[in-house]
């Protein structure tokens, strides 16, 4: 699958945005409130107005979006055209874009159809701009929807999704809380590592994998400590994006296969539910990856690259324990108020992921499963 869109970078890397507006009559804007008011992001706003005859903006979209949230988004445009469609925010907000590019287009399937399975044929010309480094939403072909009645999440995924132009810029991500720009690295990281390692990784997955690792192991922690470090927060936008571009060219397994109940039906954010499950789960992968975890290994920084490779796969999971910890993310289901009870679901939910779980390079079952969920029973929150 290719990945065609035109890549802006850096800082200020917005301050223009003429040649992109110059033939666009209408426009569509989606956010949420809290970004809305960043000024870089005001300064965006003030471009589009100043350059189209139309602007319709929506800043309601939830963290956690869900196939209602998206419909009555689309109710409330009552059929207006659009020629242009703008996401700015995290990985929700440019889902809902994403599907927003394709359902607001004359003979679109609605998205009844398109969770039915039915693939958009064409979308609005699309810019989507990331404020969080993390999910990837920008290289990705993906949309992930919440659906409460079935307590899970589900991906709508076609490469017609794919934007027009995505736009990297460091100073819109200065706001992020460290809590965010720590579990929203966290799941850039496991974005990289799961694709890294997946069944369906090949030449191409692996080098975004690696670019991207590489950039996140240096910068993660020091996008966290300093927000206003903006070199540091290009990077992790940069990691972020290739991390998308792995999921583009491979796919994720066993983290996010166990993630997606957490917040599917307990509302866990999501890169917190992959923070937890990433030591563990990449623990149990190990024995089948040795290699390439050797050759992510190399990447951290100070790594011993004297060690044996199965030292060095050894290594690697205990430094994303360790990584975790010192980023103060929760380290157990009991901090975020799940039971043992809640198991016998947990696993079965997990199991119904075969998207994801056909790409864990080892043998998984039931079993397993409920093994790994209990060890982050077992583990206190640090």
């Amino acid at each position: 699958m290719n990945i065609n869109s035109t890549l802006i970078s850096g800082y200020q890397a917005l301050n223009d945005l003429g040649y992109l507006l110059q033939d666009k009559r209408a426009a569509l804007l989606v956010t949420d409130k809290n970004i809305a008011v960043i000024p870089a992001v005001q300064s965006v706003i003030e471009q589009v107005c100043g350059k189209v005859a139309s602007l319709k903006m929506i800043d309601n979209v939830p963290p956690e979006p869900r196939a209602q949230d998206v419909e009555a988004i689309v109710a409330s445009l009552g059929g207006k055209s659009f020629d242009l469609v703008i996401g700015i925010g995290g990985g929700s907000v440019l889902d809902v874009a994403k599907l927003l590019s394709v359902l607001c287009i004359g003979g679109a399937p609605d998205l009844t159809a398109l969770l039915a399975g039915e693939k958009p044929q064409k979308r609005i010309t699309s810019l989507l701009i990331p404020t969080t480094a993390g999910t990837g939403s920008e290289a990705t072909p993906n949309a992930i929807l919440a659906i409460p009645e079935r307590e899970t999440k589900v991906g709508i995924i076609s490469p017609v999704m794919l934007p027009d132009y995505v736009a990297l810029v460091p100073e819109l991500t200065v706001s992020m809380p460290a809590s965010i720009a720590s579990s929203t690295g966290i799941d850039a990281l496991c974005h990289l590592i799961e694709c890294f390692t997946s069944v369906a990784a090949n030449p191409v997955s692996d080098n975004y994998a690696l670019m991207g690792l590489k950039k996140l192991f240096a910068n993660l922690e020091i996008a966290v400590a300093r927000p206003d470090n903006l070199a540091a927060r290009l990077e992790m936008l940069w990691a972020s994006y290739y991390g998308g571009a792995a999921i583009t060219h491979a796919g994720t397994h066993l983290v996010h296969a166990m993630s997606y109940p957490l917040g599917g039906k307990y509302h866990i954010p999501h890169g917190v539910a992959n923070a937890i499950l990433l030591a563990p789960c990449m623990r149990f992968i190990r024995p089948a990856a040795v290699a390439k975890f050797a050759q992510a290994y190399d990447l951290v920084p100070d790594a011993i690259t004297s060690l044996s490779d199965e030292e060095k796969s050894h290594a690697l999971v205990e430094y994303f324990s360790a990584l975790v910890q010192r980023l103060k993310l929760p380290a157990s289901l009991e901090a975020l108020g799940i039971g043992r009870e809640h198991l016998p679901y947990l696993v079965e939910a997990a199991l119904d992921v075969q998207r994801l779980m056909k790409n864990v390079p080892t043998q998984v079952g039931a079993d397993d499963v409920r093994h790994l969920y209990l060890t982050l029973f077992q583990t206190q929150d640090c």
